[in-house]
């Protein structure tokens, strides 16, 4: 059985001819193949380890599963997909409302588990029918609101839970991962999260030793004298051991607030497969539920022993534009590289110390940037707003999202935020459309962006080609 960990030397092994690529079965030399994992997970660590710190979560297990699931992803598309599955930031508003409603790490991660199993769910459809039930269950309007309300949901906890710490550092940050983004090209632009949270680590440190103790709420929510940075937890730290782990604990009202997340991460892999596919001159259609479905499988394998979820990472893609080595064995050598780093608590200690108005000047740009991919879905798909059977039901399925309403249908069960704003939009919109004139109902656009139309038909562009929609 061809698993696709058999790769032939590109060349000397040195360095690709210009204009040629190295190929998703091809290598460099292994030196070189090893500096290009290390630098796969330095595009990956920002947000990789800023995921599970916001989710309340353990970042050494966090770092090492998302190698895990890396290896599941390749193993399972048979190394024709080149991609790093990091932590997810599409989970971090679901894991912020169930703690609001006294939920523990147990409880997040047993949600979402129960997503990462209805993604795998998801894939294995795909991979019977095709993407034609994507794309009828959840067109861009469905897609693009749900998106929208799961990122600006998050809004409160910046306001009130991170940059209240330390005001002038978050705007501080804010600002220069504004310029980082905007200023820089390439690959220190996908980067600007992990530069923007090294620029308020040091800030932190220098503000603490030029003027003392902050007086402040601090992390608890009680306004004491505080230092901005407590590296007190890193020097007890031991440089190699085990992560903690734990199991995951199951609840009705914590898995209908995650659940909506799957529509989220439907996109984002098969966004991911079709950039992949195009990049590399390879046709990937065949791939997509295969890639959803190993996407779900680490998913569930890291939140089993108490990790966050998985998803493929931009960042990566990024990498691999800017370099065009799309080799796999650079993927499975940045696995390797974060098994590793998962087995230094030292480093997990480190992450855990990010003052929280760092945390408050990142998640201001990063939460707003969720938000907005929402509206980049429905740009790229064409929806027209000025239709009311797209507009009524993202309306208000947004504002519930994002205003956290609630629906009491007993004592003991409710629906709010997240989970109410998705079943708004989606029954709302396929209700609406089934009661809607003719002139109305538009013909459905594909979920992704130009290029997908290849799914529904059942066959793919040639190699190197766009296929027309």
């Amino acid at each position: 059985m061809d698993l696709g960990v058999r790769w032939k030397l590109h060349g000397d092994g040195r360095t690709p001819a210009p204009g040629a690529v190295v190929r998703p079965d091809e290598r460099l030399s292994w030196p070189r193949t090893a500096g290009l994992g290390a630098q796969h997970v330095v595009a990956m660590f920002g947000a990789s380890f800023v995921a599970p710190v916001l989710m309340g979560l353990d970042p050494n297990l966090a770092i090492m599963m998302s190698g895990v699931a890396t290896v599941v992803f390749l193993l399972a598309t048979r190394g024709r997909v080149p991609s790093y599955l990091g932590c997810s930031l599409s989970f971090v508003g679901v894991a912020a409302v169930i703690r609001a409603q006294g939920g523990s790490s147990a409880t997040v991660t047993g949600a979402v588990f129960v997503v990462g199993a209805a993604l795998f769910l998801v894939g294995l459809a795909v991979q019977r029918f095709g993407a034609r039930i994507i794309h009828a269950a959840m067109p861009p309007i469905v897609t693009g609101a749900v998106v929208m309300l799961i990122g600006f949901n998050l809004a409160p906890v910046t306001a009130t839970t991170y940059w209240p710490q330390d005001q002038w550092t978050a705007l501080a940050v804010m600002v220069f991962t504004g310029l980082v983004v905007v200023c820089l090209r390439g690959f220190w632009s996908r980067v600007a999260i992990f530069l923007g949270l090294v620029f308020g680590y040091v800030l932190s440190w220098a503000l603490d030793r030029i003027f003392g103790r902050i007086h402040s709420v601090d992390a608890s929510g009680k306004v004491t004298d505080h230092w901005r940075l407590d590296l007190s937890g890193v020097g007890r730290a031991d440089w190699i051991g085990l992560p903690s782990f734990h199991g995951p604990s199951f609840e009705w009202s914590a898995i209908l607030v995650a659940l909506p997340v799957v529509i989220a991460l439907v996109a984002e892999n098969a966004g991911h497969v079709k950039a992949v596919g195009e990049m590399t001159g390879d046709s990937l259609d065949d791939r997509l539920g295969t890639a959803i479905a190993a996407d779900g499988v680490g998913s569930m394998l890291s939140t089993a022993v108490g990790g966050p979820p998985n998803t493929t990472y931009s960042e990566n893609i990024g990498v691999m534009a800017a370099t065009r080595v799309y080799s796999t064995a650079a993927y499975w050598a940045a696995a390797c590289f974060a098994l590793l780093f998962g087995l230094c608590p030292k480093f997990g200690a480190v992450v855990a110390a990010i003052p929280g108005g760092v945390l408050g000047g990142i998640t201001v740009i990063l939460y707003g940037m969720i938000g907005l991919l929402g509206a980049q879905i429905w740009l790229n798909a064409g929806v027209d707003l000025r239709n009311p059977l797209n507009l009524v039901p993202a309306a208000a399925g947004i504002v519930i999202g994002v205003g956290n309403v609630t629906m009491e249908f007993t004592d003991t069960f409710s629906l709010s935020g997240i989970a109410l704003g998705t079943l708004v939009v989606i029954i709302g919109y396929h209700g609406l459309r089934s009661l809607a004139p003719p002139h109305l109902q538009e013909p459905r656009e594909p979920l992704l962006d130009e290029g997908t139309s290849s799914y529904d038909s059942g066959s793919g562009p040639e190699p190197g080609q766009r296929a027309k929609s």
